[in-house]
């Protein structure tokens, strides 16, 4: 199989990877975008963007992503649409195998983000975006004194709840568990706002709603009786954690414990020289758009100064 050379692969199409396209396609660095399987990262999933900016009347998660990836090809950007599914960065050129097609590149930009991580039932992907969702600081608006349930015990889902409460008008933390994973000091904020109801013991078996009418509520099971029941609410907010999508780069480059792609202290260069990372593959504190394009920008900048530093 022939292998196509790049100067520069950048894999994934979210809002970091395609601001990376951007900005080195305007540096003529002529960059492939492997697309992945998900093409336009976890924005697709989402319904309405209002806090991007330049977006006064707030956008389309889908058509904010297609305006994304139409600037990059204006100027130049190539894409192919697949997975990678094995990667040599012992040397270079890297060498990238995917779904039927090889490729290699001087320098490689990593924005393959990171995935919600679901109860695995499957109204909670047909609501995605239509009630359910994985990120309160991007849909919490859109909950004005509505009834909300946050799933999850660990400080994340405190966060979230603590968050929602200055929009919802309660918020319900549901844990499969009785103990509560979340640091003492998260666990005693959220008990202390009056918005706020805990239900342990608990798992979400169904959510009820369709998409367009939205979420209405949710079949709910005790974990230790078995016992099942029902609740009325606005919205679901899945908090049980994200993972990064980095199976790939296992023993390649370096990860944190969380499996997140280590980059150094306010640049994108990652363990390999010539490898660079942005986007929520290597961010487990913002997980914005704004911030993985932000990233996005920085990781071009930092890769085409790499390689005027290797080429002249």
């Amino acid at each position: 199989m022939a292998t196509t050379h790049h100067k520069v692969i950048i894999l994934g199409s979210g809002p970091a990877g395609l601001t990376a396209a951007l900005y080195t396609a305007r540096a003529n660095l002529a960059p492939l975008v492997v697309e992945g399987t998900q093409p336009g990262g976890q924005l697709t999933i989402t319904t309405e963007v209002e806090n991007f900016p330049g977006y006064p009347e707030g956008v389309m998660g889908p058509e904010m992503m297609a305006q994304f990836r139409e600037q990059a090809a204006r100027f130049g950007t190539q894409f192919a649409t697949g997975d990678i599914e094995s990667v040599d960065l012992s040397k270079r050129p890297f060498t990238l195998h995917g779904d039927g097609a090889d490729f290699s590149c001087d320098a490689l930009i990593v924005s393959t983000g990171a995935t919600a991580r679901l109860l695995g039932i499957p109204s909670e992907k047909t609501l995605m975006g239509h009630g359910v969702s994985a990120c309160a600081t991007c849909d919490g608006f859109f909950f004005k004194n509505k009834k909300v349930l946050v799933v999850g015990g660990g400080d994340s889902a405190m966060e979230e709840a603590n968050f929602l409460t200055k929009f919802a008008s309660s918020v319900t933390l549901i844990h499969r568990r009785e103990e509560l994973r979340a640091s003492k000091i998260m666990l005693d904020r959220a008990r202390a706002n009056p918005k706020t109801t805990f239900l342990l013991s608990t798992t979400i078996d169904e959510i009820l709603g369709e998409p367009g009418a939205g979420v209405r509520g949710v079949r709910l099971r005790n974990t230790v009786t078995g016992a099942t029941s029902e609740m009325s609410c606005d919205g679901v907010f899945m908090a049980i954690g994200h993972a990064p999508n980095t199976r790939i780069f296992e023993g390649k480059l370096e990860l944190d414990s969380k499996g997140y792609v280590v980059t150094e202290p306010g640049r994108s260069y990652t363990s390999v020289e010539g490898v660079f990372a942005c986007g929520d593959v290597q961010d487990s504190i913002y997980r914005q758009a704004i911030t993985a394009a932000g990233s996005g920008c920085m990781a071009a900048i930092d890769a085409e100064r790499w390689l005027e530093e290797q080429h002249g």
